[in-house]
């Protein structure tokens, strides 16, 4: 077994329950100035000001705030004709004016962040899980809260807490997602907590934090979740949700399972499964996107964690894989599904222990030619005598689903890229493609939690009618956020 574990790695070895949630009928909410086209399209789903571009959130939840260690803090840059913006950064955190709360040590805030327009005012608004929080004398009962969106862009005034755990560990914002799983036009939020139950949240919110219901429900088979992600996968114009899971100890045995939303909410799970019946093999990590162009999201897997005994017949698994699950009017369909690693063809390197190939995945159409494209992160890359430097490989999304064809690789050592390759880094840990500039092309943005020491950094790659490119690209720390730069892992994590 593979013991060579990656330092920037964060909670992956927590295993987290996921379940299905239920959705029910909500009251019309005022809208707000803001064009009504920017609350409902999924690409703008993270413009926090309105302005017709997409924003990102920088997550950095093992950062300092006030001398407190890993109290946890989200910063915030907006998109712009010209891409993001350095000039237009925030930093929120539990210290902030009108953030809920207090900045303690291993608070974690910024844990699990996701966006939505929750208040159904034309604006996005940030969703932030705190996973360490103590709620009065309960430890690590997690928080979710939220952020307003509004016409000048983001604000700690009035911001709210939507949800706190129950219990001691309950570990609630350890990961949140947000979408419309019962097609009533309002966002729901679904945070996970005691690794067993998910707390849905039932929108539109009032300005208070109040959600319209609320609920904990438990999987009855005591899956525990490794990530999740929203879409539409069955193509019915309703958000789903799919997730990661395992179902015993450590990462044997993952599959993937799923949730399709109709008007009355998330019905299922059901598992993802191979011709023979059995469940398809899954992974770590996973995003949706509509690879094949056919109006239907397919699903993503990353399989970063290699050497369990579940790897045993599946060779592809050495150095970690990827696995696109083709879509459908029936649902993903896990006979077709196509499986890449290093050693594919076309695709970049060569499979080895401990890459971590696809440590991260992020689907969305980078070259603007109508089918989404992957990007995936490879943080335990080794090259140029550098152990774990990091790397991120892109593939393209082509009519028949995803290829390795033209597939390319990019580091701190590729030519135009600022910086150096080091061990250690850690450089494609985490990413997020996301169209900043409204060209109808998503940039690719990538950490690497473990440079300087750990305190990480963030780079920010344009993209052009060939995909992603490194002219133009540039990097930013902790001296550009105004933040604390010891230990803060910036990078390790993104709002989805």
């Amino acid at each position: 077994m593979n013991r060579r574990g990656l330092r920037w790695r964060l909670g992956l070895t927590s295993a987290i329950a996921v379940t299905s949630a239920v959705t029910g009928p909500v009251a019309a909410q005022a809208q707000g100035t803001a064009p009504a086209r920017i609350a409902l399209a999924a690409e703008l789903r993270d413009d926090f000001n309105g302005d017709g571009y997409s924003d990102v959130a920088f997550p950095a939840p093992s950062g300092t705030v006030g001398g407190k260690a890993k109290a946890g803090y989200v910063a915030v840059m907006y998109g712009s004709s010209t891409g993001l913006k350095t000039s237009t950064k925030q930093v929120f955190h539990q210290d902030s004016a009108g953030i809920p709360g207090v900045a303690e040590a291993g608070d974690a805030y910024g844990s699990s962040v996701t966006t939505g327009d929750l208040d159904g005012d034309g604006y996005a608004d940030l969703v932030v899980g705190a996973a360490g929080e103590d709620v009065g004398t309960i430890s690590n009962s997690g928080s979710l809260a939220v952020v307003w969106g509004g016409a000048k862009g983001l604000s700690g005034s009035g911001s709210a807490t939507l949800a706190v755990g129950d219990e001691a560990h309950d570990r609630l914002g350890w990961t949140v997602r947000a979408g419309d799983f019962d097609a009533d036009g309002a966002i729901d939020v679904v945070g996970v907590e005691n690794y067993l139950n998910l707390r849905v949240l039932s929108g539109p919110f009032g300005r208070d934090g109040s959600s319209r219901s609320t609920a904990s429900v438990t999987d009855m088979e005591d899956m525990r979740l490794l990530d999740l992600a929203v879409g539409d996968i069955d193509g019915d114009g309703v958000t789903d949700l799919v997730a990661v899971v395992n179902s015993l100890d450590e990462y044997d045995w993952r599959h993937i399972r799923y949730w399709t939303g109709t008007k009355t909410g998330l019905t299922g799970p059901t598992s993802v499964r191979r011709a023979n019946g059995f469940r398809l093999e899954g992974g770590e990590r996973l995003d949706v996107g509509d690879v094949n162009n056919d109006g239907i999201d397919d699903i993503v897997v990353g399989r970063a964690v290699d050497g369990y005994d579940s790897d045993l017949g599946i060779p592809t698994a050495n150095g970690g894989m990827i696995t696109y699950v083709p879509g459908s009017n029936n649902g993903p369909v896990g006979t077709q599904a196509k499986v890449f690693n290093q050693d594919s063809a076309g695709i970049p390197g060569v499979a080895e222990n401990n890459d971590a190939f696809g440590e991260f995945i992020q689907v969305a159409d980078i070259n603007g030619d109508g089918y989404a494209d992957v990007s995936v992160g490879v943080p335990g890359e080794d090259f140029d005598g550098r152990d774990q430097a990091g790397a991120v490989v892109t593939l393209r999304g082509t009519a028949a689903g995803l290829t390795g064809t033209g597939a390319r690789s990019y580091s701190q050592n590729t030519a135009g890229v600022p910086g150096t390759a080091e061990n250690n880094d850690g450089f494609g840990a985490a990413g997020k493609l996301v169209d900043t500039n409204g060209d109808g092309r998503a940039e690719l943005v990538v950490g690497a939690p473990g440079e300087n020491a750990d305190a990480g950094s963030v780079w920010v790659f344009k993209s052009d009618s060939s995909g992603v490119t490194p002219t133009g690209s540039s990097t930013f720390g902790a001296g550009t956020l105004g933040t604390v730069a010891t230990g803060a892992l910036l990078g390790s994590t993104f709002n989805h």
